[in-house]
């Protein structure tokens, strides 16, 4: 029986064994999979192009079973990584036991899936595996500030389907609009459903500004924003959402696009990531004054660093399509506050608010908030082209 903190958990192995991901270990997973008649394991790993890779196994034994999880196997890294030469190209991939979760597409085969980290022949963790630059990158921060950064993506997608002649949506106006007139809001919501089942912690879906219209089809942006985690862990949550968006899309038989931009005059789709420094479980970008000396750093870091920042952020031609004026896209290496044009904008933080909900509820005596935790600095430049252990190891 799952505790008062887990019962709510959409994560099937949280629930089960009482604990937070982090804490599990390979005797979790082997007992979660005896006691769930769970027939397969994936290896997951993300290659060189950003995308995830699969490596199946059929569970023969537990003994079995623990040898997937101790062992792991090996890949070529030729094939996963171009500049890794065809005569010495063996890598191992070892198991992260905290990411593992259930297949919510595997409905017949009840099938465990795990991300991976590469390791070279000598047993050491490959250098130019991008999850281990972000790993490296968060460790060096660690060790000169004692900060860990904390991170979210906001994952703007378009689904392209045939055109509907009920309930049009109007151009340009999408933004949180109800079904009918949003199409797929379904679609995001059993996506993010799905997501959440796997581990990732999400703050909310909506639909997005972007809908067009062509001859035959019609094109509805959406939105599914996530909560601010360990950096590392924000990395494998975008990895995972953009594969079980796109599979929840080709059940519906419909097409999904993180492509920056889909046509010219239309709102592109970016990937903003929000950041913010954590010290022993508390943001340290905010004093008794506002923002602090802390965040205004981490912003001027960010506008210096923009031109290498946009190198792992926007990797694409139509990324740069994307950057225009009046399509709320940053056109400008400054910052500001709630100003969609910049590249670091800081968003409203419930600061200096009061308690609003006590307002509305009043006859509720025990509404009460913690503002402290929810400010952050959004970096808005990147889109869905990025690498996102390599972006995330650059802020």
């Amino acid at each position: 029986m799952a505790s008062d903190s887990y019962k709510m958990s959409a994560n099937k192995l949280s629930k089960f064994l009482d604990k937070p991901c982090h804490d599990f270990t390979k005797q979790d997973i082997i007992k979660y999979v005896e006691h769930n008649d769970i027939k397969a394991v994936n290896l997951r790993h993300v290659g060189g192009d950003g995308k995830l890779k699969t490596l199946n196994f059929v569970i023969e034994s537990r003994s079995h079973l623990d040898t997937i999880l101790s062992a792991g196997e090996r890949v070529d890294g030729s094939s996963i990584f171009n500049y890794i030469d065809t005569s010495s190209s063996d890598l191992y991939i070892i198991p992260r036991y905290k990411t593992a979760f259930v297949n919510p597409f595997s409905k017949d085969i009840p099938t465990l899936e795990i991300l991976c980290t590469y390791f070279n022949k000598k047993g050491e963790r490959l250098d130019i595996s991008s999850e281990n630059i972000l790993f490296k990158a968060q460790n060096s921060l660690e060790k000169s500030t004692g900060f860990r950064l904390h991170a979210m993506g906001e994952l703007e997608y378009y689904v392209i389907a045939p055109k509907q002649s009920l309930y049009r949506a109007t151009v340009q106006r999408g933004y949180q609009e109800s079904s009918p007139f949003c199409k797929w809001e379904f679609l995001r919501a059993e996506a993010m459903q799905a997501i959440s089942e796997c581990g990732g912690q999400i703050k909310y879906g909506h639909s997005e500004v972007g809908h067009i219209y062509g001859e035959e089809n019609e094109m509805e942006q959406n939105e599914i924003e996530f909560l601010p985690i360990d950096v590392e862990d924000a990395a494998d949550q975008v990895a995972i959402a953009k594969w079980i968006i796109r599979r929840t899309g080709y059940k519906y038989g419909v097409n999904i696009t993180f492509a920056p931009k889909i046509m010219v005059g239309h709102a592109g789709s970016g990937l903003h990531v929000h950041t913010k420094l954590v010290k022993n479980g508390r943001n340290m970008f905010l004093n008794n004054k506002g923002l602090s000396d802390n965040a205004l750093k981490t912003i001027a870091g960010y506008l210096s660093c923009a031109p290498s920042l946009t190198a792992f952020g926007n990797t694409i031609p139509l990324s740069f399509l994307r950057l225009v004026p009046h399509q709320e896209a940053p056109t400008n290496i400054c910052w500001g506050d709630r100003n969609r044009s910049v590249l670091v904008r800081v968003p409203l933080g419930w600061q200096d608010v009061g308690n609003m909900a006590k307002e509305t509820n009043p006859q509720d005596t025990g509404v009460s908030v913690n503002n402290r935790e929810s400010q952050t600095v959004e970096f808005r430049s990147p889109d869905g082209s990025a690498n996102i252990y390599l972006l995330m190891a650059g802020l």
